[in-house]
């Protein structure tokens, strides 16, 4: 579908009203540095990571054919003195279309264009350059950097298009690319990556953890920094509680004072969970702004909301009915349920905020209550949510507040009937409209879209899933993002205390204090990332057990 003046309208207003985005952004700001390649870079990923999402953008040619470059000064990377018959911002876009497809030479770039008069059209060009003027073009006109720009746009689009569904003519290389000429050196080495994670993690630490206070009056001998020092510690190895751990840090701690295992949970008791989510927060957004003063950090914009539980309880719990909770399995066990929300996709996942599950409390509450968490700390664009979220009234509160959603819905009667209906036709993707009543003659209108799954151990209609969006089929391959937070959720239970305590508000803490970890961890990799090679790549580089010793340095060890 071709892309038209009102769909690009739409896509630079959603651009225009994320609080985070300079656009145009440049290396030196107020006055803007309109030869900055670092610029050009960011605009190109700001600009596509929203366009492709728009339901009538679906081809890359027209993504680079409308790119908006007339702010940029290409001349400053221009090799020849004197004027030439073509513009510099027409040969960048001919270059990155080059690169998109992987061609090797010119003649296949000269080929295509030849072949493709309304392309040339839309790319200015009255006459198609011959192979001897494009291979001077690359290798004498255009600078090193420049050449540079040209890869790492094509990368950037190809990565934003796949990501949105959209069909790319190579697959997009995700590792992270060398650069200049010397491989050896574009790849940190471990102690180059260890001294740099020791430097920025005691950066972060030292913008975190004031954030955590006990409000314990003055006077006191043992400072703040040892209890958040030995909950660190406790999160360094597993199923270890606040006891032995207070006992091995006295030995381990290179302070005068530490505190003793019961004193610890006094102090965290006096919490209230109100308190607790408030120092969380706090410490969150100072986590933020050191992350916001890198470009990398703007990819936020896809959230995951959901619930995880610790390990069933198996003891007495008369009297906590209300905290010690079923299963989300409906099984005939009980356990303590915490809700998370997190950043995910190409962003850094950050838990942004987590809150305890009660019982009585609706789902509409809780996901109300983490999105208003989530949408002061960062844009929000769309919400991923597990089928216990597939309420029409959770569906029509996101829908309200102007975000896209991407639910799986529970089956009932009548989509198990669609479903045996498309198995007898063979069909591996449908999509219906449909209005969940809201109530009062309201209606919730949503788009169901069926997909079979591939390699699925069901013979029957249970080959198929049945997605809830109001944001069109491209946003689903967005759910896929979801499996981060099982994989975040695994981490943070390994940063958690052990601890029998049926107290919820500590029991709330060691669970908040792990994702604060966890987070942190995370925040350091991309700091490091960006700062030895310029880039962010998904797959950490940091090991998490690297920042938590570092961590517990800087909060009173070794």
């Amino acid at each position: 579908m071709t892309g038209t003046s009102e769909s690009q309208r739409s896509v630079f207003r959603r651009i225009a009203r994320r609080q985070h985005i300079e656009w145009p952004k440049y290396n030196s700001t107020p006055l803007y540095d309109r030869t900055s390649l670092g610029g050009l870079e960011s605009d190109v990923r700001v600009v596509s990571s929203v366009w492709f999402t728009h339901p009538d953008h679906d081809s890359i040619e027209e993504f680079v054919c409308e790119l908006p470059l007339a702010y940029f000064r290409f001349e400053a990377h221009d090799c020849y003195e004197n004027s030439t018959r073509y513009e510099m911002d027409t040969l960048f876009r001919m270059f990155v279309l080059k690169e998109l497809h992987g061609w090797e030479h010119e003649t296949e770039l000269l080929e295509y264009l030849e072949s493709r008069t309304t392309l040339c059209e839309r790319l200015e060009l009255g006459t198609v350059p011959d192979q001897s003027t494009l291979w001077r073009t690359w290798n004498k006109r255009f600078t090193r950097d420049l050449r540079d720009t040209v890869r790492t746009a094509a990368r950037t689009i190809l990565i934003k298009a796949e990501n949105a569904d959209i069909a790319v003519p190579r697959e997009p290389d995700r590792n992270l690319p060398t650069r200049g000429h010397d491989a050896a050196e574009s790849d940190p080495d471990d102690q180059a990556i260890l001294n740099k994670t020791g430097t920025i993690t005691k950066h972060v630490s030292h913008v975190v953890f004031p954030a955590f206070s006990l409000n314990r009056g003055e006077g006191c001998e043992i400072p703040e920094n040892a209890y958040w020092g030995l909950q660190t510690y406790l999160g360094l190895r597993e199923n270890l509680a606040a006891n032995e751990g207070a006992r091995s840090f006295i030995h381990e701690s290179t302070r005068d004072r530490t505190p003793l295992g019961h004193g610890h949970r006094d102090q965290i008791r006096n919490l209230s969970i109100e308190q607790i989510r408030e120092m969380y927060r706090q410490a969150v957004r100072q986590l933020i702004n050191q992350l916001a003063e890198t470009e990398e950090f703007f990819r936020a914009g896809i959230v995951a909301i959901d619930i995880t539980e610790a390990d069933p309880f198996t003891g007495d719990r008369s009297g906590h009915e209300d905290e010690i909770i079923g299963t989300k399995e409906k099984t005939d066990e009980y356990a303590y349920q915490w809700a998370t929300v997190q950043l995910v996709g190409n962003a850094v996942p950050l838990v942004l905020d987590a809150r305890p599950v009660r019982k009585g409390e609706s789902r509409l509450e809780i996901v109300e209550d983490l999105l208003d968490s989530a949408e002061e700390l960062v844009h929000v664009d769309n919400v991923l949510m597990d089928r216990e979220f597939d309420s029409q009234h959770v569906l029509e509160m996101i829908s309200q507040r102007g975000l896209s959603y991407v639910v799986p819905k529970r089956m009932q009667t009548s989509e198990k009937a669609q479903a045996k209906r498309l198995l007898q036709r063979d069909r591996d993707r449908y999509e219906t409209d449909r209005k969940l009543h809201l109530g009062k003659n309201e209606w919730h209108e949503t788009t169901l879209i069926y997909r079979r799954k591939e390699d699925s151990e069901h013979d029957d209609h249970r080959q198929y899933s049945v997605f809830m969006t109001n944001c069109g089929s491209g946003h689903l391959t967005e759910y896929g993002y979801r499996w981060e937070i099982e994989s975040g959720y695994r981490s943070i239970k390994r940063f958690m205390a052990a601890t029998t305590s049926k107290d919820f508000g500590l029991r709330f803490f060691y669970f908040a204090f792990a994702c604060l970890l966890y987070s942190i961890w995370r925040a350091v990799d991309l700091l490091v990332q960006v700062e030895l090679t310029g880039e962010y790549e998904h797959s950490p580089i940091v090991t998490a057990d690297n920042t938590l010793t570092l961590l517990k340095k800087e909060t009173g060890i070794g």
